[in-house]
């Protein structure tokens, strides 16, 4: 296989409603595509990232140089296109793994629709659906959050997800545990909003039954959480401290985590986030994938990833219509609280003509033979 074409497509698309964490409020879905041309099949990716670099250090417009400057020329320069050799070409690019992540994924794709493979059967999936979970955001009054989670429990998720942050904890999770029930598969995600000095006031969630509290405190200080663990019976789930499978068995061997939030664009791809999920698996870990507001072109691949065996929790894998009034691609719906895991070559998804025209800024070619 061949490199011809590196194209990136930004798009920007209205979400069906704000959505605020405890880094910031988004109204838009702004990104890009990047897609891949080789002389035997097209491939796609998204970008997972924001315009800003507040999840995370990366960011749009940084990663269009990177890709084009750094990472396409090393990748160009190799003597055989493969996923698997990706890696080890850009190695020596330090960080920058949601743009290594975007551009793996898109040659895995255009690698795999040639094989006519799907991603599910390239990774090992098991299972044909997926049970879906729902991140809420943080809202303005109790009563409209309550309001959320009662739409999306009758919309059939299986799983509520809070975002928190301090002065939004307690009482929003009270609130949600009694009103829907002990029985509810309940978890919050705090964003690194918190400081180990607050272990206390985190430690008032035991009470509550949750399945996990993900990244209370600053990423990559595993030394922290691991002490926080410690002082709670909640058990503490990792998401930006964890960037390869190394950082994800440090975690486990000093019992800062005890559930796994992989991400594939946060470790730099698919083939890197199935050897994070092999870690945990093999230790007992429980894995879930969670998501980054992806279009249709980034959750395909998601529950590809989330059909692995050792993905036994609800991830945040939800139907296009909890974020988008039109996806980039044809939607994902949930059926009975579960998404099917698509079968298809490749990703299994590829974004509709008419629709990606609609929502696209601008295209602009990265790499041309």
């Amino acid at each position: 296989m061949k490199l011809e074409r590196v194209e990136v497509v930004h798009v920007e698309i209205p979400l069906v409603a704000p959505f605020r964490t405890s880094f910031g409020t988004m109204t838009t879905k702004d990104t890009f595509l990047l897609h891949v041309v080789t002389d035997t099949a097209e491939g796609w990716s998204e970008f997972a990232a924001d315009p800003e670099p507040l999840y995370c250090s990366e960011f749009v417009a940084g990663a269009e140089i990177v890709l084009r400057d750094f990472l396409l020329p090393r990748v160009a320069a190799l003597p055989v296109l493969g996923a698997a050799h990706l890696a080890p070409a850009m190695e020596k690019i330090k960080g920058h793994e949601m743009a290594k992540a975007a551009l793996e994924t898109a040659v895995l794709d255009a690698e795999l629709r040639s094989y006519g493979m799907s991603l599910a059967t390239y990774l090992g999936s098991v299972r044909e659906r997926v049970p879906a979970g729902v991140s809420v955001g943080i809202r303005e009054t109790v009563a409209a959050l309550l309001d959320d989670v009662e739409r999306y429990l009758a919309e059939g998720y299986v799983r509520i997800k809070l975002k928190i942050e301090p002065g939004w904890d307690l009482e929003p999770v009270r609130a949600v545990r009694e009103r829907f029930g002990a029985d509810l598969p309940l978890q919050v995600d705090a964003n690194t909003a918190y400081t180990l000095a607050d272990a206390e006031h985190l430690r008032r969630l035991d009470e509550f039954g949750l399945l996990l509290i993900e990244e209370p405190l600053d990423e990559n200080n595993l030394y922290a959480h691991a002490r926080l663990q410690q002082r709670l019976a909640t058990p503490v789930c990792l998401d930006e401290s964890l960037h390869n499978a190394r950082d994800t068995a440090s975690a486990i061997a000093m019992d800062a985590c005890r559930a796994v939030n992989v991400k594939p664009a946060r470790v730099g791809g698919y083939l890197e986030a199935r050897r994070v999920h092999d870690v945990a698996h093999a230790h007992g870990v429980p894995v879930w994938c969670g998501g980054m507001l992806e279009t249709g072109i980034g959750r395909a691949p998601n529950l590809a990833l989330a059909a692995l065996p050792g993905c036994t929790l609800p991830g945040d894998t939800s139907a296009s219509s909890r974020y988008f009034a039109e996806d980039l691609t044809e939607p994902f719906v949930l059926v009975d609280g579960h998404l099917p895991v698509p079968r298809s070559p490749g990703i299994g998804v590829e974004p509709l003509p008419r629709v990606l025209r609609r929502f696209t800024r601008e295209r602009r070619d990265l790499y041309v033979t």
